[in-house]
């Protein structure tokens, strides 16, 4: 992290180095040099290396920040409140999603008033799902009563970071402060930064401790309320007070900008004005596009035209002062919004712009909105000549032609619309016969009868082969395999994770069977809308014309740490039982999203988020058993498979389908290899999963009408192997079979044993 270049500055009065790293390295170093006490995180692109970063940091013993990863953005925020209220300081990043989703969190943080400092590294917001950059996310953070900083380059992003923190505990202030840089733009673009050389140069100008004299929780001598319930007059008065604070941002920030700059040699005005001395068109710009634009603003200048730019490096409180000054003499103005406000006639800065002029008494200045860069859409010179086109030719005609508009779109063509690609799977196809399940009315229980696998290598595949699937990735030999025991149609909800983005890259679909995507957390919940509505219109015989021969088989597939984030939601689903199955494809980490820990990672497993060094051995929690978990709901039907036992997995898919049809609803667990973040060989996919069952650590199993049956027991068919000779077949995990990680290796030895044996226990007791 951050490899320093041996070249001192001498700018400023404060010893500085150079480095060459990118907007998310830069967050993460500035935040190792305040050594922050808390960051709650959740791995989200294009914000997740912010986290990792600081893993690896503290993995070597750099810093003291306690990283706790979350179970979702709503529960990071949650930790980074609770951590804000105990008097500490607090960081967190997040993007897009990610940030809407724990966006209740952020008023009632700033309407408390307890500091902190989270980077938004900009990015579409769904749907449909985009992960690339432009500042959908942002326009969402106008009005939480956060105060925002803007980043154009790396260098900003560093240096933002260091002015947040003292603007967000400064007495006049106290509010929680968000950093914005532009997703891949800025996260991922490596530049030459300059930094402060010594860590304690940075504190004495934040501050070493956070300052005292303010209230929190863990002040025994002063006990207090947070968050209280209050009525009129005391909530608009209270509000009013943030408002407040909201505005002496601007001042504050006036004040310990000019510091930083005596110290550093960098300055960063609220507003950005580039030869805006003479300009009479201007275009205005944020973030990382801002710096492009001054080459079109020289590029006219030698043309003879007045040309300027303008970029705020504040945008909450919104700079309304200076961008009335700034645009004064300006006869026509092109304000670039890189999102719409749906309905609003423009972007929110365009519109705040126009507020702007009028409330300051420009009726003059013609302005121009523009939506553009969408979705991650570059932003080059040529676009930035159109930009000041469209206020030149608007000075030329004396009025703005067209006030809105979209730039960069394309239109439709009629002969490009997808078309259909695979024919409709045939019933008769899908319902070999050869699978049957009936249940035993005595003993209750069902009796099914599989065929030799080889006997169902006709049936049709559910997913089309050519998807963008890693080599040797086991979710779709794994998926495919279960499908084989389902008869009949399905209706199939992907969580977001690897398994949705490699099979459906518009216009393409690898699925061959109806499809619904949404997010992590919310899955459960949407498909069990989607069951109610086919059980619904069926009762109202809406269906009827559809002549359906047998009924749906309703699954969601989630995987990806999707049982994290999306738990509550699938427990609510399994208490309500409605009739589909649940699926988790478990491949132990977020490798959606760059291999950070999930909570089904287990202990000491290597991942991007929980690093092996000098100071920390890997994930130091064990793993969350999901199965277990979802048994306890009571649902008809839990099992465990693997691809390394296909008949198992077959029947218990038969199973599950008669249950999802039947009764209610299902829950099943594939453990799934994951090659590329496992640190495997390709081919060995099915060996290292079989490893895992013999090793007793995924042990296979199913729990029908709450009693528990183990399917397979390889300490009975004397195979059962030592955890070792698991964690040997992965890069992941051979650092545990070393002497220097031997505790770690016998805590996670001791928890597998613990928990093979209370199953054992469950198999032989129907009432455990």
């Amino acid at each position: 992290m951050a490899i320093e270049i041996n070249k001192e500055i001498s700018q400023g009065t404060v010893e500085q180095r150079i480095v060459y790293e990118s907007g998310n390295e830069m967050a993460a170093y500035a935040a190792h040099q305040i050594n922050y006490h808390i960051m709650g995180y959740f791995p989200i692109s294009p914000s997740t290396e912010v986290a990792q970063f600081l893993d690896l940091m503290k993995a070597n013993g750099q810093h003291d920040i306690k990283l706790i990863p979350a179970d979702g953005e709503h529960g990071s925020a949650g930790v980074c409140y609770g951590a804000s209220t105990a008097g500490g300081r607090v960081f967190n990043a997040t993007s897009a999603n990610g940030y809407l989703y724990m966006l209740e969190q952020m008023p009632v943080q700033s309407g408390t008033r307890f500091p902190m400092v989270m980077n938004l590294v900009c990015r579409s917001v769904s749907g449909p799902l985009d992960i690339h950059g432009d500042h959908s996310d942002l326009y969402y953070a106008l009005n939480t009563g956060w105060p925002i900083l803007m980043c154009r380059d790396p260098q900003a992003v560093y240096d933002m970071n260091i002015l947040a923190l003292k603007l967000a505990e400064d007495p006049e202030v106290r509010l929680p402060v968000l950093v914005a840089s532009d997703g891949y733009f800025t996260s991922h673009q490596k530049r030459r930064v300059q930094t402060f050389a010594k860590r304690e140069d940075v504190q004495a100008f934040v501050g070493a401790q956070p300052p005292m004299g303010f209230p929190d929780t863990l002040d025994r001598n002063n006990p207090i309320t947070v968050g209280p319930y209050m009525n009129e007059p005391d909530y608009i008065n209270n509000c009013y007070q943030q408002s407040m604070a909201m505005y002496n941002a601007e001042h504050v920030y006036d004040r310990i900008r000019k510091e930083y700059a005596e110290l550093t040699g960098r300055d960063y005005p609220i507003l950005d004005q580039y030869r805006m001395e003479d300009a009479e068109v201007a275009v205005f710009l944020m973030n990382s596009a801002s710096e492009i634009i001054k080459d079109v603003v020289d590029q006219l200048r030698e043309k003879g035209i007045k040309a300027g730019s303008i970029a705020p490096n504040m945008i909450r409180p919104f700079p309304q002062k200076a961008i009335a000054e700034a645009l004064k003499n300006i006869k026509a103005v092109t304000v670039c919004d890189r999102a719409d406000s749906y309905g609003g006639h423009g972007g929110n800065m365009v519109n705040e712009i126009k507020a702007a002029l009028f409330t300051l008494g420009n009726h003059t200045t013609m302005v121009i909105s523009r939506i553009y860069g969408l979705g991650g859409k570059d932003f080059y010179n040529e676009d930035g000549h159109q930009m000041f086109q469209f206020a030149i030719d608007a000075v030329e005609k004396g009025k703005v032609e067209v006030p809105f508009d979209y730039y960069g779109h394309t239109p439709g063509d009629p002969e490009k619309k997808p078309k259909r690609v695979l024919n409709p799977m045939k019933y008769e196809d899908l319902n070999t016969g050869l699978i049957t399940v009936k249940k035993d009315e005595e003993t209750g229980k069902l009796n099914v009868r599989v065929p030799p696998l080889r006997a169902l290598t006709k049936k049709p595949k559910r997913i089309a082969p050519g998807h963008g699937a890693c080599p040797g990735c086991g979710i779709f030999s794994g998926l495919e395999l279960f499908f084989k025991g389902i008869e009949g149609d399905i209706v199939a909800l992907f969580h977001t994770g690897c398994a949705m983005v490699v099979t459906t890259g518009y216009p393409y679909s690898a699925h061959k069977a109806t499809y619904i995507h949404n997010l992590f957390q919310n899955g459960a919940a949407t498909l069990s809308g989607v069951v109610e509505m086919f059980w619904e219109r069926k009762r109202r015989g809406e269906l009827d014309s559809l002549n359906l021969k047998d009924d749906f088989t309703f699954v969601m597939i989630t995987g990806d740490g999707g049982m994290d984030i999306g738990m509550g939601p699938a427990i609510g689903a399994a208490l309500r039982n409605h009739k589909m199955i649940i699926l988790e494809y478990d491949n132990e980490g977020y490798m959606n999203t760059g291999a950070q820990l999930s909570y089904s990672t287990p202990m000491g497993h290597r991942t991007s988020t929980s690093n092996v060094g000098s100071k920390q051995g890997g994930k130091v929690f064990h793993h969350k058993d999901t199965a277990q978990i979802m048994a306890a709901t009571h649902i008809p039907y839990v099992f465990t498979g693997s691809e390394a036992f296909p008949q198992d997995l077959v029947r218990k898919a038969a199973k599950a389908q008669y249950y999802a049809q039947n009764e209610g609803l299902v829950f099943g667990k594939i453990l799934i290899a994951c090659p590329l973040n496992w640190l495997s060989e390709d081919e060995q996919g099915s060996n290292i999963v079989g490893a895992a069952v013999d090793s007793c650590f995924f042990p296979l199993y199913e729990v029908e009408h709450g009693v528990t049956n183990i399917t397979y027991n390889p300490e009975e068919k004397s195979k059962k192997v030592p955890l070792s000779d698991w964690l040997v077949t992965m890069g992941k995990t051979k650092h545990m079979t070393k002497p220097e990680h031997e505790e770690t290796y016998k805590m996670f030895e001791t928890e597998v044993e613990r928990r093979w044996n209370m199953l054992k226990a469950k198999h032989v007791n129907e009432f455990l």
